[in-house]
């Protein structure tokens, strides 16, 4: 399923209406906002309560300069996971870019979202394969290379077995961002897959 922009059929590209993005950095409000920015409900959450009244803050000003009041997603903030992932469509971490503080991230959210939630992090240095292999929703994980700046082009990284309809809700939440989005399969060599029938042919 490797390819570049048009590799994929393009139904519904608001498919993801409602984001959770873990982690209200600098990185993880920004993205937040983006989102919001493009029309969608983001639930943003922090264990650090100053960090969720920057994001605050900042929320009061993007409303403010709105060009078409009405026109931006809304934002709410959590105090916990759970609360945040509770209905989301698709979940963002930004955590670090390092193999346990991953795992931790999409076991917790493995175990809290619904079913239907697909997991969407930012990583250059880790397997998605892996990571996939350590929840019981392998085939709606997926990395995304390059960063996550709304609007810069990034590669949308899938395990082999991912499921196609969960892929284009992804690829297309990218795209709403205003990135360019290069869809491809995951060609690093994985050290976990310990759920390898997940993953069965």
């Amino acid at each position: 399923m490797s390819g570049g922009d048009d590799s994929l059929p393009g139904p519904d590209p608001f498919a993801i209406r409602t984001v959770a993005v873990i982690g209200a950095g600098v990185a993880g409000r920004s993205f937040a906002l983006a989102c919001v920015a493009a029309g969608f409900d983001v639930f943003l959450e922090d264990v650090m309560p100053a960090n969720l009244r920057r994001a605050q803050e900042e929320y009061a000003g993007l409303e403010a300069v709105s060009a078409v009041p009405g026109s931006t997603g809304r934002l709410d903030l959590a105090l916990t996971v759970e609360d945040a992932v509770r209905t989301a469509d698709v979940v963002v971490d930004f955590v670090p870019d390092e193999l346990e503080s991953k795992l931790e991230i999409f076991c917790m959210v493995d175990r809290m979202a619904p079913p239907k939630t697909m997991l969407l992090t930012p990583s250059d240095a880790l397997s998605i394969t892996d990571l996939a292999s350590c929840t019981y929703r392998g085939e709606r994980c997926f990395a995304v290379r390059g960063g996550m700046v709304a609007g810069g082009a990034v590669r949308l990284v899938h395990p082999k077995q991912a499921a196609q309809v969960a892929l284009i809700a992804v690829r297309d939440f990218l795209r709403a961002l205003g990135g360019a989005v290069r869809v491809e399969e995951d060609a690093d060599a994985p050290m976990l897959v310990r759920n390898s029938s997940l993953f069965a042919g």
